[in-house]
């Protein structure tokens, strides 16, 4: 008879657990996964499955509950957005795509926006690609040549820039090149505003707002381009092979989907005021402390409770109290400035925000 099961915890290893009030960042885990997503993959762990069936069914799926033309689940965000290069500068060519990192004689410039650089551009030139920045829509007319595979877009930046989202969009259809956005910490809402405007594809990760597997992305956009993606990634030998994303993954993925379109976000974001009501509440009574609600931008889209005071009435920093709440028991992340902190509700569970306050109280009192 076997006995009950053994298995590992945080404790074990000596790791502790975390209230994660700053949001859904990759360093603190993300998110915590939504019961039904667990659950899925708890079952599909259980049976074996052809992947290129499972990836074909689950890409109409999402097409149909995202209203897009298809769907295709990663091994997270920054694997979409190298996947998707992949096809731009390969396609389904298997010489071609055995090919990469290496592009002789391929097309390998993507073209993207100053503004629009950032720190996972890295995923985009893994597959041998050069980017090229370009300002204005002259440049980009200027810069647009057979060469030329992709365009990037960075979401938190759509705003920024002189070339907005369309016009990239329309440029690009007219020169037969695609549209990508990076839109990882964004919500998928649908109809999806990005694909609205034009864009050929737009990644999402799975472990962030959608509350999937930590180690799952999304992308939505055009059936032919999201299959060539899927080619040049696992289980296929392809570029991305190492970026595989399994059956518990797209399981998990697919139920984060379909309770996206369920869920009932006004209550969600109910909710998130009123844990930060509780936490504002508590450190009123403290001199010269002042709170302010901000509201999100296109990531982390929730509310931000903003903690200053002014250190000659209080004399503690902001940094001071970030760690001994980390510190502390349990362990709890915020972000930090001199003169104060903040709250993100975004990723927290229910009654952690009084534990929050709590603590906070505890360590203000001991000024």
């Amino acid at each position: 008879m076997s006995g009950p099961l053994h298995y590992p915890t945080y404790e074990s290893l000596g790791v502790r657990p975390l209230v994660n009030a700053k949001g859904t960042y990759t360093i603190i885990s993300g998110s915590l996964v939504l019961p039904e997503v667990r659950q899925a993959m708890s079952e599909a762990s259980k049976r074996y499955v052809n992947l290129d069936e499972l990836m074909e069914a689950v890409g109409a799926r999402i097409a149909e509950l995202m209203q897009c033309e298809w769907g295709l689940v990663t091994n997270g965000c920054a694997a979409a957005l190298c996947q998707v290069t992949a096809a731009c500068i390969a396609g389904t060519d298997p010489e071609q795509m055995a090919q990469l990192p290496s592009t002789t004689a391929l097309r390998n410039e993507v073209l993207v926006q100053p503004s629009h650089r950032h720190v996972y551009d890295h995923a985009v030139r893994m597959t041998g690609a050069k980017l090229i920045e370009v300002e204005t829509r002259q440049d980009l007319e200027a810069a647009l040549s057979d060469r030329t595979a992709m365009l990037l877009v960075f979401g938190d930046a759509a705003e920024r820039g002189q070339i907005t989202v369309a016009e990239m969009a329309e440029i690009g259809h007219q020169h037969g090149v695609p549209t990508l956005v990076d839109a990882a910490a964004e919500r998928p809402d649908a109809p999806n505003w990005y694909l609205e405007q034009g864009a050929d594809a737009v990644g999402y990760s799975g472990g962030k707002c959608l509350r999937g597997p930590q180690a799952a992305g999304l992308v939505l956009g055009r059936k032919e381009l999201l299959q060539a993606a899927f080619l040049n990634a696992a289980p296929h030998h392809a570029l991305a092979r190492p970026m595989k994303v399994g059956k518990e993954e797209i399981m998990g993925m697919m139920a984060a989907v379909e309770q996206w379109v369920v869920r009932d976000h006004q209550a969600e974001w109910a909710e998130w005021e009123r844990r930060l009501s509780v936490v504002g509440e508590a450190v009123e009574k403290f001199p010269s402390v002042q709170t302010q609600i901000h509201q999100p931008g296109r990531s982390n889209v929730a509310p931000t409770l903003g903690i200053n005071w002014d250190q000659s009435k209080l004399v503690i920093g902001g940094a001071d109290v970030a760690a001994q709440l980390a510190e502390g028991e349990p362990r709890i992340e915020v972000f930090s400035s001199e003169n104060g902190f903040s709250v993100n509700p975004y990723m927290m569970e229910p009654d952690e925000e009084q534990i929050l306050a709590d603590r906070i109280n505890e360590i203000m009192s001991a000024v």
